[in-house]
C-alpha cells in the first residue's frame, strides 16, 4: 500500500500534481471534517469537491452492510445502460424522478459529468431548432440552427461544445483551443453593495443592456440560427453572480418568440444547493432543458414539453447517447442520497443554514472593510475581498486554521457546506473567516 507520504511523489511521475497538500483519508473523515492522511489535521470542507458533496463523510445511512452491497453490486460489473437495463438501474430512475424531476421535466438523460451534460443539452437544441427549420419550410428549411447564445463570465465546461461558452477569470481552460463564434453577450448579475444590499438601479440598467445586446444578436444572425439561450441562474465560477427572476423570465419570453430553447445550467446550484429542488424552481422561471451534475452525483439533463414540437432527441434513437449513460455505482449513491435528503427533511436545513451563514457574513462585512458585498442562496454563498492576491493570502490562512474555501471570479471566496451541515459547522466556518479577515486584509 502507497504511504500517505508518497501519495504526491507516486501521482507526480506520470501527472500534473497541482492540487491541495493534503491526503484525504475517506475512512477516517467525519462529519464535515476531512481528514488529512499525511499530517493527521482535520479540516472543516467548505469546500465539498467542488460543491458535489452531499453528505456528511460519515453519515450512518452511507455506511452498513445494506447499502455496501449495494454498492458492491452496481461496482462488480459495468454495463451500458445506454442499451442493456437493469434492477439497479430502474430503482435509481424511479427515485430520481419522484425526488428531483424539476417542475415542468418530462424527459430524463443521464451521463458522466457536467460538461457532457451540457454538451447533450446543446445537442438536443441544436436537433430540435433544426427539425423546426425544416417543417417550416421556405428560407428556414434552409437555415441550421447553430448558434448558442450565452454570457460573459460563464462556464459550462471543458469539452467541445462547451469551451465555445466558457469565459471565466481564467483563460488558461479556454486558450488555444478551437472555438465557434457564437453570439456572447453582457452577463446583468444582481449588483451588490459593499454590506450585500442590492442596488436595483445598477442591475437594471445592467440588464437593459444585456437584452439590447440580445436584440442585436438576432438582428445580426437571424432568429432561424439560433437553437438555444444558456445561462448558469448563478454563475458559480464566474463569480457567484446572481441573476433577478425578472431578466431571466425576460429571457424566456425572448426564447419563446424567437423560437429558441431555454437552458439552464444547474449544475453547480441545483440539486437542492440554494433550497430547492432546483434554483429554477425558486426563481419561479422554468426553462426548456436542465443539465445538472454534481451533487447529483451523476450528470445528466432533463427537458420538458417544448421539446415536443418535433420528432426530438427524447423519441428518435442515437441522437444522443453514452455507453454507461452515467455510472451504476455513482446512481446508488445518488439514490441513497435522495433519500436522506427527504426523509431527514434537508433542504429545510439548507435554507435554515444558509439564512443564518448569510446574516453572519453580513455582520462580518459591517465589521471588517476587507470583507465586501455578502451574497448567497441557500447554503452557495460568497463574498468579495479587496484583490485577487488578498484572496490568495486569505484562502492559504483559512486553510492553514483548519477551514477549506474556494475562489471564484476575480476577487470572489464562495462556501459551498454540504446539505447537512450543523449550526456548529457554520458558527466555526464564520469564526477562522472573521479571524484570519482581521489579520490578513
Amino acid at each position: 500500500m502507497i504511504r500517505p507520504e508518497d501519495v504526491h511523489p507516486t501521482l507526480a511521475k506520470s501527472m500534473l500534481v497541482d492540487g491541495y497538500p493534503f491526503v484525504l483519508d475517506i475512512e477516517r473523515s467525519h462529519g464535515q471534517y476531512l481528514h488529512d492522511a499525511r499530517t493527521g489535521r482535520d479540516f472543516l470542507d467548505f469546500f465539498t469537491f467542488f460543491a458535489s458533496r452531499a453528505l456528511a463523510f460519515d453519515h450512518p445511512q452511507l455506511r452498513g452492510p445494506e447499502f455496501d452491497a449495494r454498492l458492491l453490486l452496481a461496482a462488480r460489473t459495468k454495463p451500458s445502460n445506454c442499451d442493456v437495463y437493469s434492477q439497479v438501474y430502474a430503482e435509481f430512475v424511479e427515485t430520481f424522478r419522484s425526488e428531483a424531476l424539476g417542475e415542468g421535466m418530462k424527459y430524463l438523460f443521464f451521463i458522466s459529468g457536467g460538461a457532457l451534460a451540457v454538451e447533450n443539452a446543446l445537442k438536443a437544441a441544436f436537433d430540435w431548432k433544426t427539425r423546426r427549420n425544416l417543417a417550416a419550410g421556405g428560407a428556414c428549411a434552409e437555415a441550421s440552427g447553430d448558434q448558442v447564445l450565452h454570457f460573459r463570465h460563464a462556464f459550462h465546461g471543458r469539452s467541445g461544445y462547451t469551451l465555445s461558452l466558457t469565459n471565466t477569470s481564467d483563460p488558461r481552460k479556454t486558450d488555444y483551443f478551437p472555438k465557434f463564434p457564437w453570439p456572447r453577450v453582457s452577463s446583468p448579475a444582481v449588483v451588490f453593495d459593499r454590506w450585500g444590499e442590492t442596488d436595483s438601479a445598477a442591475t437594471e440598467l445592467a440588464e437593459a443592456q444585456a437584452l439590447l445586446e440580445i436584440d442585436e444578436a438576432y438582428d445580426r444572425l437571424g432568429a432561424e440560427r439560433i437553437a438555444a439561450i444558456i445561462i448558469e441562474p448563478i454563475q458559480c465560477e464566474g463569480g457567484d453572480r446572481h441573476f433577478r427572476p425578472e431578466f431571466l423570465g425576460a429571457l424566456r419570453r425572448i426564447a419563446d418568440e424567437r423560437g429558441a430553447l431555454l437552458i439552464f445550467d444547474e449544475v453547480q446550484v441545483g440539486m437542492g444547493s440554494t433550497g430547492s429542488r432546483w434554483h429554477y424552481e425558486r426563481l419561479g422561471v422554468v426553462p426548456d432543458i436542465v443539465s445538472f451534475a454534481k451533487r447529483a452525483q451523476v450528470g445528466g439533463i432533463m427537458a420538458g414539453p417544448r421539446l415536443d414540437e418535433v420528432d426530438n432527441v427524447f423519441k428518435v434513437g442515437s441522437r444522443i447517447s453514452s455507453t454507461f449513460a452515467g455510472n451504476l455505482v455513482d446512481m446508488v449513491r445518488s439514490q441513497r442520497n435522495l433519500e436522506i435528503r427527504r426523509d431527514e427533511r434537508l433542504l429545510e436545513n439548507v435554507r435554515a443554514s444558509g439564512d443564518a451563514l448569510l446574516a453572519d457574513l453580513r455582520d462580518l462585512a459591517h465589521r471588517m472593510p476587507g470583507i465586501t458585498a455578502p451574497r448567497g442562496a441557500g447554503l452557495l454563498l460568497a463574498f468579495d475581498v479587496p484583490s485577487r492576491e488578498a484572496r490568495r493570502v486569505f484562502l492559504q490562512e483559512t486553510q492553514a486554521d483548519g477551514l477549506i474555501l474556494l475562489p471564484c471570479g476575480e476577487r470572489s471566496v464562495r462556501l459551498r457546506p454540504a446539505w447537512d451541515v450543523s449550526a456548529d459547522d457554520c458558527r466555526r466556518a464564520i469564526e477562522v473567516i472573521g479571524e484570519v479577515a482581521g489579520r490578513v486584509l
